[in-house]
């Protein structure tokens, strides 16, 4: 099972979209793709991504009236999730990767300074609240590539920090589950069948409380692989406020994948 990106959940295996179809809330067209979901799922799963595209996962069953009908029924939600990243998009500039932005880690804006140095070890280093990146040449490619392997060994090293501080509360396993880190425009993180983690690097922009939320999603799926009422028992147990987290995530999604 996966936790997507913006607020939906899904499961692993699934295929690309596919059909395009067209749903209405009232008299205002909703464009969505259809996409097959897993085998033994019967009910037609929605989620709205951060570029406004709209996806409804059904089971081969499902005829495309009936999802259409399922997609017209969560017309309002879908409305205010396309709102909502609309808005989003609107204060969102791409990176320059040059002195004086500011990006992300764990929640906070960090500073950017680029030293450039022909003899420099290519790297980065969080100074006094400033990032301080170290290349061979200024473009913003090169910025880009240490900035990434930087945020990719700071994933490895918190997600590992935060799973074992999350490990006392997680009864139904007894050692660290294996994990590894894979670029995700639609999910945060992953849980196969036999408990490996896939992580989103990405998620280290966040506020801890925000990849605790997706670590702790990700272990209940260990024990309960399907969104069941099980499970969200499991995730209320071991995190009692996870839909305010879960909401806080969703609305940050447009700025934590740039």
């Amino acid at each position: 099972m996966s936790v997507l990106i913006p607020a939906s959940v899904s499961h692993s295996g699934q295929q690309k979209p596919q059909a395009e179809l067209v749903a209405y809330y009232g008299d205002e067209p909703i464009g969505f793709s259809r996409a097959r979901r897993k085998a033994g799922s019967k009910s037609v799963l929605i989620k709205v991504q951060p570029d406004c595209r709209v996806i409804a996962l059904a089971p081969d069953s499902a005829s495309d009236v009936e999802v259409i009908k399922a997609v017209s029924k969560r017309g309002r939600w879908i409305r205010q999730q396309l709102s909502e990243f609309e808005r989003q998009q609107e204060h969102i500039v791409p990176r320059q990767y040059i002195s004086g932005e500011t990006h992300l880690y764990l929640g906070k804006q960090y500073l950017l300074k680029v030293n450039v140095g022909a003899n420099y070890a290519v790297g980065v280093k969080l100074l006094r609240g400033v990032l301080e990146v170290y290349v061979r040449d200024a473009s913003p490619q090169a910025v880009k590539a240490a900035l990434k392997a930087w945020y990719r060994i700071k994933a490895r090293e918190v997600f590992r920090d935060r799973l074992e501080k999350l490990m006392p509360q997680i009864l139904w396993i007894s050692e660290l589950p294996p994990f590894r880190l894979f670029d995700m425009k639609t999910e945060w993180g992953n849980c196969s069948p036999n408990g490996r983690l896939t992580l989103n690097p990405h998620l280290i922009k966040a506020p801890s409380a925000c990849i605790d939320y997706v670590l702790l999603h990700e272990l209940c799926h260990i024990a309960e692989h399907n969104h069941s009422d099980r499970f969200y028992r499991l995730m209320s147990q071991v995190m009692p406020q996870w839909e305010g987290t879960k909401l806080r995530l969703d609305q940050m999604a447009g700025k934590l994948l740039v």
